[in-house]
């Protein structure tokens, strides 16, 4: 009963494992649901690894087990010595090849896909047709710039499926971390310096996930870094025109429909305008933005990036800030608003859409 007591542990663990080895999350964030062609190298290459520590494992409770039932003590008296093997050339030619061999294993396809992936001259070529595209990141939300069509939006990414998009990734604050799990790997958004990368968004992939995957920060970067997230809207090159088309038509602010959005159109000019903009067109440098672009703020997914898209958790979202994200810039600015007022801007703000 002893001996069964130290294994006592051991289904759990193995129910565990089972579930466990169920939870790939869902495609719109999960890295291991991955939905494009950096995605898929660099989950192949986490395949590949966990296969390898797998089979080192194995083997080794395998001659684990062989060493203990072949050469164990039968009874008290014996004390027979296996042969000793210290010294053996072939044994030591045979584990130190080993590891070798499985370092190449893992070596190979790792700095081969290392280099593909460091690969983005077609961004810096005269004349490319390479969708670039600006990141800038802030306490606590992201700003995208596309240069090439004179466009900049903030907290929804709109991109292509199946072509490379081209990132320039920059923070104006504090280092920052741009990820798509989905997509493919992170990497930071530094104040000092520029990092380039790209990523690939597979068309049918793209569709289960319903052309909505989340992004997240993915660097320790305050209060409220776990709820800096935006989403990217993957859409076929046919839509993502349509899109860029509707949003360079926008040349001034776009006009309330309905008397109490006018009253909330002159709520924002009076009080938002000064930091929000509503018009997609690059203007100002990329230190002057002090807050969101809001052009098609109506046509979002989510509000702060992470609230439900609707007028109460956005009068939730303007009146109190800080209850959802501790930390941010717009916290005390909106909160002396009354009922009224929140309502006509709320009004406006959802009002302000450029595709239908």
């Amino acid at each position: 009963m002893k001996r069964l007591a130290k294994w006592r542990l051991l289904p759990l663990f193995a129910i565990l494992a089972l579930v466990l080895s169920g939870c790939r999350g869902e495609n719109f964030v999960s890295a291991l649901r991955p939905a494009g062609e950096v995605a898929d190298m660099q989950f192949g290459l986490m395949k590949l690894s966990t296969y390898v520590m797998i089979g080192v494992i194995l083997v080794v409770m395998i001659i684990f087990v062989i060493i203990f039932f072949r050469f164990r003590r039968k009874d008290d008296k014996d004390e027979t010595i296996p042969k000793q093997v210290e010294g053996s050339h072939t044994l030591e030619i045979i584990w130190t090849a080993i590891p070798i061999l499985l370092l190449l294993i893992l070596a190979v396809p790792t700095v081969s896909a290392t280099f593909r992936l460091a690969d983005v001259s077609p961004m810096d070529k005269k004349n490319s047709d390479a969708l670039v595209i600006n990141v800038r990141s802030h306490l606590y939300w992201w700003d995208f710039e596309y240069p090439g069509q004179k466009l900049v939006t903030s907290q929804e990414l709109v991109v292509p499926t199946n072509e490379r998009v081209y990132f320039n990734l920059k923070s104006l604050d504090v280092k920052h971390s741009f990820w798509i799990p989905a997509a493919g790997g992170k990497l930071d958004t530094n104040t000092d310096n520029i990092n380039k990368f790209w990523l690939e968004f597979d068309d049918k992939r793209s569709n289960e996930a319903g052309n909505l995957f989340y992004g997240k920060c993915a660097e320790l970067c305050g209060p409220s870094h776990a709820l800096m997230d935006f989403k990217v809207k993957a859409i076929s090159r046919d839509k993502f025109d349509a899109w860029v088309t509707a949003m360079q038509d926008i040349k001034e602010p776009q006009k309330a429909q309905s008397d109490l959005a006018v009253q909330g159109q002159d709520i924002f000019n009076k009080s938002c305008i000064g930091c929000h903009a509503v018009t997609p067109e690059n203007k100002m440098p990329d230190t002057a933005r002090q807050a969101p672009n809001l052009t098609n703020f109506g046509d979002r997914a989510r509000i702060a990036g992470f609230l439900d898209h609707n007028k109460e958790k956005l009068k939730q979202w303007i009146s109190n800030p800080e209850t959802y994200k501790p930390g941010n810039l717009m916290t005390g600015k909106y909160d002396q608003m009354s009922p009224q007022e929140l309502d006509a801007l709320a009004e406006y703000l959802m009002g302000l859409k450029v595709q239908e």
